[in-house]
Parts: C-alpha cells; structure tokens; sequence
C-alpha cells in the first residue's frame, strides 16, 4: 500500500541490473513510493522473477549494458511506453576477480566495460531524455572497494573508482537542464553474492565494520529513494557511503 505522499509518485525508473541484489531491492522500494518500474538486464528471467515481486508488475526489457543499440533502445521503449524517463540507476555489474599477476586482460576488460561503458552509455541516453524534461536523477552504484582498493580486484575497484568520476563530470554537465547525478558506496551488504564468501572471509570483513553487522539491500535501496526524490533536491555530484563506517 502506498503511503498518501508516496515520495515518486507518476515518475518512471530505470533499474540496470534488475534481475536482483540490490536492483530488486530499489526497485521494490521505488515502486512502494509510487514509481512505475522498467527492470533492464542481460537475464530476462530474472528480471521477470522480480517484476513478479512488484505490485502492478514491471516493464522487462532485455538489456546489454555495453551496447549502444540497446541502451538507446531501453530508453526509447520507456519513453514511448510509460512517457518519460525521471530515474536512471546504473546498477548493473560483475566481478571477475584475480591478483594482478593472474588477471588476463579479458578479465580486465569485461568488468570495466560492464561497470563504465555501461554507466557511461545509461547516463549518456537517459540524460538525452531528461535534458527535453529539464528534469531526471542519475544514480551510480559505485562500491567502497572503488575508495580503498580492494586485493585481488583491480579490475572491479578501479571501475568503481571511475564510476565516482564519470558522476562528478555528469552532474557537472547536466545540472543546467534540471539532472541530478549522484553515486552511492555501499560496503559489505548481504546479497547472494556476499553470502558465497568463505566464513573467514567474512569474518575479516566484519571486524572492520564499526556497526559491526553486514548491511542489507534495502538499506542501500533507501538511499538510492532519497537520491532518486526531491528529497535531495539540492544534492549534485554527491557520493554517498553505506558502509556501516566501514573504512572511514
């Protein structure tokens, strides 16, 4: 049930990455403030299983981030069914880990085109759409791991690390035409793939956790609804940490 000021009433959002983690999670929480939903992601089945998950159901488009086509089209296909483009979360993204020694360069080169190709493509075209609504709110999903550098992850911290870059340009550029830009930094947050970890892995991670707990997706999908809504009216170029206070 909507709230009676439901925070993104009548807006249109973009997930990349929908098919779970924390695309679902900020697609159920838009979606309970209001926000009619498009789930793009290379897996249409799962992006079907969570549009299953949302009240009134959601837009599946199938979607390779790295291609130009198909970002325009998923811009396109938005616009000509639901009649504009206000939110556009750049969320999707893989891991291919390796020491630097042992990284082949398709290793390399698969995580930076899904991370900034991707991210660079979705604000590119989302923001042709929201420059003629003069309004719209970009959301990068960056990582701590993009702020310290993680071992064994060259790859995926220097992509997130570009993520708060390519932020800081766009919001720079886009401001005029009524486009907000901002990245958000989640920490250890409990997803499949976290929970894959071996328990001395996870261990070590949690003793650097002030909060002491791993964080939730729904915690990282709150953040991204302020970003997302005029609640952050004045917030451009921004880059929020969810971390638990992890690596302060």
């Amino acid at each position: 049930m909507m709230p009676a000021e439901a925070l993104l009433d009548g807006k249109v959002a973009i997930v990349t990455g929908g098919g779970g983690g924390l695309g679902q999670a900020m697609a159920l929480r838009f979606a309970g403030e209001g926000a009619r939903i498009v789930l793009a992601d290379v897996n249409p089945d799962a992006a079907r299983a969570v549009s299953e998950s949302i009240p009134g159901g959601a837009v599946v488009v199938k979607t390779d981030i790295t291609d130009a086509e198909d970002v325009q089209a998923l811009v396109r296909r938005t616009t000509e069914e639901l009649g504009s483009v206000d939110i556009f979360v750049n969320n999707a993204g893989i891991t291919r880990d390796a020491t630097i020694r042992n990284m082949t360069l398709e290793q390399w080169e698969s995580v930076q085109s899904v991370h900034l190709r991707g991210a660079f493509l979705g604000t590119k075209y989302a923001a042709e759409r929201m420059r003629e609504q003069n309004s719209g709110a970009i959301i990068n999903i960056s990582s701590l791991s993009g702020k310290v550098g993680n071992f064994g992850q060259a790859n995926y911290s220097s992509a997130k690390a570009g993520l708060v870059g390519l932020t800081k340009v766009a919001a720079k550029e886009l401001a005029k035409y009524g486009t907000r830009v901002n990245a958000i930094q989640p920490g250890l947050i409990r997803t499949a793939m976290t929970e894959a970890l071996s328990q001395k892995v996870w261990d070590a991670k949690l003793a650097e956790i002030p909060m002491g707990r791993a964080g939730e997706p729904d915690e990282v999908a709150k953040v991204a609804l302020f970003l997302a809504s005029d609640l952050s009216s004045y917030m451009t170029g921004a880059v929020l940490e969810v971390g638990g206070g992890r690596y302060m």
